[in-house]
């Protein structure tokens, strides 16, 4: 929670030139805005669930969700301008909280940090807050669990296995941001001709960004293996003989 308050306070104190994150506040129609609140509905509801029960289960897991969530407020708090796109390209940390905390909590965390960045830094916006969710919560939290699961289950190396969680779960929110973005703003062109084009603009960022965000996953999955293996065989993460 500390490291949470320092970096808002470092933001709002030391601002730097102001950059819509995410999807931009106005930027789909109200039917899609309210069509992907809709869809990630479902997702966070599930995840204050699973968040209910591991909490009163231990309470020492509190505390470990707001690292996380403080963690993924500020990997997400990076933008870079994505031209002609209506967004900005930034890693997310995604990855990470879906391996430590579970995926479907991993939805709240970034709905946490989504709320925050969008109504005190102007990241995002509250209308596209469903489309940001889906995108950043949902499919990269999914996917980059779903990946971790299969490299682990193919015997890959730990550090492996978190690297190829946070490339894909990078890749996987990206590509669900330019469905959105496609979907809301095709206008009179069709949904395959915006959609090749936003992706065009997003690739010469997005992939040497997704390596970044596979390294930052693998750093963290590296630094509690050899700081705090009774952690990851707490969270089902490792096992005994492994550590």
């Amino acid at each position: 929670m500390r490291l949470f308050l320092i970096a808002i306070l470092t933001i709002v104190v030391f601002p730097n030139e102001s950059v819509a994150m995410h999807i931009a506040e106005g930027i789909l129609p109200f039917k899609w805005s309210i069509f992907w609140f809709i869809l990630s509905a479902p997702f966070f509801i599930y995840g204050l669930r699973e968040l209910k029960k591991k909490t009163s289960q231990d309470l020492s897991f509190k505390p470990l969700i707001g690292f996380i969530t403080a963690t993924v407020f500020i990997i997400s708090c990076m933008p870079i301008p994505i031209p002609f796109a209506g967004s900005c390209s930034h890693p997310a940390g995604t990855a990470i909280s879906a391996i430590i905390l579970g995926p479907a909590i991993s939805v709240v965390v970034a709905l946490s940090a989504l709320i925050i960045q969008s109504l005190f830094l102007a990241h995002g916006g509250i209308s596209t807050l469903g489309a940001n969710v889906f995108s950043m919560g949902v499919a990269g939290s999914f996917i980059g669990y779903f990946v971790f699961i299969t490299a682990r289950r193919l015997n890959l190396p730990l550090v492996v296995s978190g690297f190829l969680a946070g490339v894909f779960a990078d890749w996987a929110t990206y590509l669900t941001t330019i469905i959105e973005l496609s979907a809301g703003l095709m206008g009179n062109t069709t949904f395959l001709e915006l959609f090749n084009k936003i992706l065009l603009a997003f690739i010469p960022v997005q992939l040497p960004l997704s390596l970044i965000e596979g390294l930052m996953t693998a750093g963290v999955v590296s630094m509690l293996y050899k700081k705090r293996p009774d952690l990851l065989i707490k969270l089902n993460i490792l096992k005994e003989k492994e550590a």
